[in-house]
């Protein structure tokens, strides 16, 4: 919980800081989740190691997970950059399932990153995987593991094409609405430009 609490602050007051500096926050919202107790035991067992909280911190790098959720692909690597420039922020881990999704279809940037939190008696340097994806792949991502969960038993494979398709339509309007913003990002920067004072 606390390693999940540092990252939220320092991403919120980082999207406090781009807003303040140009007009433009890149955050729509954000998400926390603490790995439940048996999930932990259940991954450990799975993969032969003691079930240990020793175990669970030096082998598992998702019991604490943040999830930001961006309107445009472009905010998805500001964000990942802004938070990754900290100088107490350690990467572990990149793995970009934007530039190479995942074959069911699934896109989003997932980092695991190390920080240190500070108890009463320690400094512990703590992993947290943040997944930072736009609205449309939060949207896809969220009813898939809804429909797949509903389902109980395996999924038809006609079904599993439906929802490939889907991500796809999903990554087409993502695009095509990045390319929207960026035509009237430039529009409005050239209005300001014009209208700024001679230096």
């Amino acid at each position: 919980r606390a390693a999940i609490k540092q990252v939220r602050i320092k991403i919120e007051i980082l999207s406090e800081d781009f807003a303040v500096r140009h007009d433009y926050n890149p955050i729509h919202h954000m998400q926390t989740r603490l790995k439940s107790l048996q999930s932990i035991v259940e991954k450990l067992q799975r993969k032969q190691l003691p079930v240990t909280m020793d175990a669970a911190i030096s082998f598992l790098t998702d019991i604490a997970g943040v999830r930001v959720i961006c309107s445009y692909l472009d905010d998805i690597y500001t964000v990942a950059r802004l938070l990754l420039q900290q100088d107490d922020v350690r990467l572990i881990r990149t793995r970009d399932y934007i530039r190479e999704p995942k074959e069911n279809g699934y896109r989003s940037l997932h980092l695991v990153i190390e920080i240190p939190i500070f108890l009463s008696e320690q400094r512990l340097l703590m992993p947290v995987e943040v997944q930072i994806r736009t609205i449309a792949m939060d949207f896809w991502a969220s009813l898939e593991h809804q429909l797949k969960y509903k389902a109980a038993t395996q999924v038809p494979d006609d079904v599993r094409e439906e929802l490939y398709q889907c991500a796809i339509a999903i990554a087409d309007i993502d695009e095509r609405m990045q390319n929207i913003c960026r035509k009237l990002r430039g529009q409005c920067e050239g209005e300001k430009d014009s209208t700024s004072p001679a230096t």
